[in-house]
């Protein structure tokens, strides 16, 4: 498996505003397709979706990596890549604070990938 260099994340596309238009309404342009499906694929894995959902449902909008790591039969190196493939594709921010290092969700990252995923209900007929 190769690695992306230089690619594209999240914070690339226009910068808060929903990024397209919902894949069941149009084709989703070459250029779109390559700077979500990194965070798409990032989500594809069982133990990096279940720490994005730990960080996003976090109560007080940020978690700390001592609070994610216990929750995983892993070590604690492993959960840092997990958590650095979530970083580098623009869902998640961190800061370091003294030796602990906190997660929160990029909402509007959060809000891109939903917009493209969106399906409005069926209409009666």
């Amino acid at each position: 498996m190769s690695k992306q260099q230089g690619t594209n994340n999240l914070t690339d596309l226009n910068g808060g505003e929903p990024c397209c238009v919902p894949m069941t309404e149009q084709r989703i342009p070459a250029e779109t397709a390559a700077t979500l499906a990194p965070a798409f694929k990032a989500l594809g894995d069982p133990v990096r979706l279940q720490l994005m959902s730990m960080i996003a449902s976090a109560p007080d909008g940020e978690i700390c990596v001592c609070d994610l790591t216990p929750a995983f039969d892993l070590s604690g190196p492993t959960i840092s890549h997990h958590l650095k493939t979530l970083r580098d594709t623009g869902l998640v921010t961190s800061e370091r604070r003294g030796t602990w290092v906190y997660y929160r969700p990029r909402p509007e990252a959060l809000r891109q990938l939903a917009s493209l995923l969106a399906v409005e209900p069926a209409t009666a007929v």
